[in-house]
């Protein structure tokens, strides 16, 4: 069973496979002939819950027999670690970082002892972000300057380090080529914020095979931007599948 971190949100015309993945770890999981049930975890200020959950739910559904568990994250209102119990895999969506870290913490501990026994676990955006146990969670300044656009902030203006669900030893940044927030993770370690950032591109994912694995492989189009701490200076890899 896998971490998927996908660097955008669910497209599944764009990228197919993180779900065709996701989906044949559920399977396995849940057992041959036995309906999945697959939590889905979004935060949301109003409008429609069902109509947000499409996204997730609908690629699901189109690959396996399953049921998606809704796990509403809004303001004031976190996650009752409860609504994990019981499934056979963790969808958590995308949107503003800090929403899903806030609405997940109360839960954190209940996530990562499932992940730790082999229960799936798919973020998307800030579904990644959160995820690593040193969590980047927005801002655009480092010590005063900027280090990417202030669009890609998350409402925050120092870049922010959380602890964060605890899956993964690196922290987490998204949307890298696309946002230019690459910077940003390079300017996190360069700083000394974190020892090491991988940064995801749009219609691409790491891949862990196990909770807390230091090692990755990539899926899909784009390129993962590995961002390493060596003698106080920030060395840059590039990671692509295959």
């Amino acid at each position: 069973m896998s971490i998927y971190l996908a660097g955008a949100g669910p497209d599944a015309l764009a990228f197919p496979d993180v779900f065709d993945r996701f989906a044949t770890d559920v399977r396995e999981r849940a057992g041959q002939g036995q309906t999945a049930r697959v939590a889905i975890a979004v935060h949301h200020q109003g409008g429609n819950l069902q109509e947000i959950l499409k996204g997730y739910a609908e690629p699901l559904h189109a690959r396996i027999n399953c049921e998606a568990v809704a796990v509403s994250l809004e303001p004031g209102r976190p996650a009752d670690p409860a609504a994990f119990e019981g499934v056979h895999g963790i969808v958590v969506g995308g949107g503003l970082t800090p929403g899903y870290w806030e609405g997940l913490r109360p839960a954190a501990s209940a996530i990562s002892s499932l992940a730790t026994a082999g229960l799936p676990y798919l973020g998307f955006s800030a579904g990644a972000m959160v995820a690593p146990r040193l969590a980047l969670i927005g801002g655009y300044r480092i010590n005063g300057v900027e280090v990417c656009g202030e669009e890609c902030s998350e409402g925050l203006d120092p870049v922010d380090m959380r602890e964060g669900l605890g899956l993964v030893p690196f922290a987490v940044d998204v949307h890298a080529a696309q946002a230019g927030t690459l910077s940003r993770a390079v300017g996190a370690v360069a700083a000394g914020l974190a020892e090491r950032v991988v940064a995801v591109d749009e219609n691409t994912a790491v891949v862990l095979e196990s909770v807390g694995g230091e090692g990755y492989g990539v899926i899909g189009t784009g390129n993962c931007w590995d961002i390493c701490r060596e003698g106080g200076t920030a060395v840059v890899s590039v990671r692509t599948a295959g």
